[in-house]
């Protein structure tokens, strides 16, 4: 058992931070809650869910179709909603997020390995905040024959009613040059069966991409992957 399995089973509630930006000092990270856009993507995963309960994916036509949707949804509330993280002074040249091309092959039908025990744990936001959590289980996938690790956190957080949801907040080696500087998350709404849909395609900036006002949960070093995941949404540059 490696040490990282041990801390998720047993002892005192530990701290998880980064061990590649400090979240005292980095330059903006996830908002403060799980609110307002978010919403948006959780009620599209949760038309997925009964799919996954059922251990299948969605066909790739109904998927690409479902997860462009979704981002319209996304765009149109950047643009106009009361929530939007953008800038003021950016919404009026606003053209829409960007995004690598879907790519099916970064999007997997797991089992979420839950811990017996799930351990107390503290993520350190971007402004010296800590957030509560639970270190719940982790997911296994393969990507190119090589296996890899994600560990999911339940957070204590849960706003506006839409139930449970795994956050499984995540960097790889497109952070910083074409994706965010302070990683990516994915978020899925628990389920009864243990199966995921583990969607790259899916992945999302914090609203603290766009703006500082916020204060944002930083990915802890577990959850870095060695390998770069185009998929999901890109670096944000700004209006044009």
């Amino acid at each position: 058992m490696t040490p990282a399995d041990r801390s998720g089973r047993e002892g005192a509630p530990v701290l998880l931070r980064s061990d590649i930006i400090s979240p005292m000092h980095s330059a903006g990270f996830i908002q403060s809650r799980f609110a307002g856009v978010r919403g948006i993507w959780l009620c599209a995963l949760l038309a997925l869910a009964s799919a996954c309960s059922r251990n299948e994916l969605p066909r790739a036509g109904a998927w690409q179709d479902a997860v462009t949707r979704e981002r319209r949804e996304k765009d149109l509330a950047f643009r106009n909603g009361p929530e939007s993280p953008l800038p003021e002074k950016d919404k009026a040249g606003f053209r829409g997020l960007d995004y690598y091309p879907f790519d099916p092959s970064l999007r997997f039908q797991v089992r979420l390995n839950r811990y017996p025990s799930p351990r107390e744990v503290r993520i350190g936001t971007n402004t010296g905040e800590v957030r509560a959590g639970l270190r719940y289980g982790y997911f296994e996938f393969e990507v190119n024959g090589k296996p890899y690790r994600l560990q999911a956190y339940r957070m204590e957080e849960d706003e506006g009613g839409r139930g449970p949801s795994l956050f499984v907040p995540f960097r790889d080696a497109t952070t910083g040059k074409e994706t965010y500087a302070a990683g990516r998350y994915i978020e899925l709404p628990e389920n009864t069966t243990g199966i995921y849909e583990l969607d790259f395609n899916r992945a999302y900036n914090p609203f603290c991409a766009y703006g500082r006002d916020y204060s944002c949960p930083v990915p802890p070093a577990e959850n870095t992957l060695p390998l770069p995941i185009r998929a999901g949404e890109k670096r944000y540059r700004g209006a044009s």
